[in-house]
């Protein structure tokens, strides 16, 4: 550390020191909010916000497992929820301090991973399906489309193993979630012959391949998606006919939080219409409130019908043991 930085640092040390608003700790994905929005709810509260981002759920609970972490609201994905809860690290909602429960989508105000939106508040939304040039390929009906010999080099699956052994298991015919090994097995199977189709295992990275065109199909997330047909109207979005997986990202109160009802404020400033909004015009993705959706174009990408979205899966945590199971079978599919 040089002499400069030492200074500075001290001297934000003592600007802190001064500021004597109530502060809360918020710990989010990375651009998953309108930095306006977090400026407006300090000066309408008269509170400071201490707010740092992170790029996983692994990330954000290596972070809050010991429950010290100093952070007061997170934003774990819909499937930590109960396992988090399990292991004692959340609290449990107070709905009479959350009156803008009223304004969540009618498909988030009961959802089957937290019926009674107990431990997190519904935020963004996506689900994976598949991405494809139209002016060189038809829209692909299943998650078979991926395995088109006729695309070799210029396809993509996502670089993750949830997803990408997921829809292996749904061109099967196996659930999404499967534990069976006999079906894993058979998973993995398919994925090794896949790879000499593919191109890479890529995440977000493919967006500016598949707007230039050198790459035709891709596994993808919906909000990637819609960003990389911004690009590219030849472009197109297909929710496959097996199913596909939704993942819903909600705010949750740690229970090491010594600030719980400015974290309650917090929850519910989000939940107003248009500040869910202005947040979903940033990050780009779905929001789960209701008048806020009105607020915003209506992307069928971002916003399936209403018969797409009853095939969408909820995949929930699956047992420490099977889950080491499918790790390891993704490091074999990745050397293979």
């Amino acid at each position: 550390m040089t002499r400069r930085t030492l200074l500075a640092a001290a001297a934000a040390t003592v600007s802190c020191a001064r500021d004597r608003r109530p502060r809360l700790n918020v710990y989010n994905w990375s651009t998953y909010i309108d930095p306006g929005m977090l400026t407006r709810f300090e000066s309408e509260r008269g509170v400071r916000l201490l707010y740092g981002t992170y790029e996983s759920n692994e990330e954000m609970l290596a972070k809050v497992i010991g429950g010290n972490s100093g952070w007061d609201v997170v934003f774990p994905t819909h499937s930590r929820l109960a396992p988090m809860a399990r292991n004692g690290l959340l609290a449990s909602l107070d709905h009479a301090r959350l009156p803008a429960l009223r304004n969540l989508d009618a498909r988030f105000r009961s959802p089957a991973w937290d019926p009674g939106l107990r431990w997190g508040v519904p935020y963004m939304w996506n689900g994976t399906g598949i991405v494809y040039n139209g002016a060189q390929t038809p829209a692909p009906q299943s998650w078979a489309g991926l395995w088109n010999p006729n695309l070799r080099g210029r396809m993509t699956m996502l670089d993750d193993p949830e997803d990408a052994i997921g829809a292996c298991l749904l061109k099967l015919g196996y659930p999404f979630g499967s534990v069976d090994e006999r079906q894993l097995q058979q998973a993995k199977a398919a994925a090794i012959a896949q790879k000499q189709l593919l191109r890479a295992y890529l995440n977000a990275d493919v967006r500016d391949q598949l707007v230039s065109g050198d790459v035709i199909e891709a596994q993808l997330w919906s909000t990637t998606a819609a960003q990389a047909i911004q690009g590219n109207a030849k472009l197109g979005f297909a929710y496959p006919e097996e199913g596909y997986p939704l993942y819903c990202d909600c705010a949750a109160i740690l229970r090491e939080s010594k600030r719980y009802d400015l974290a309650h404020e917090f929850l519910e400033f989000l939940l107003r219409p248009d500040v869910a909004a202005a947040n979903a015009r940033v990050a780009e993705t779905a929001t789960a409130n209701g008048p806020a959706q009105s607020m915003l174009p209506r992307d069928p990408v971002l916003y399936p019908q209403d018969a797409i979205y009853r095939r969408g899966i909820w995949p929930t945590a699956l047992p420490s043991a099977v889950q080491r199971y499918r790790d390891r079978l993704w490091t074999e599919i990745k050397s293979a």
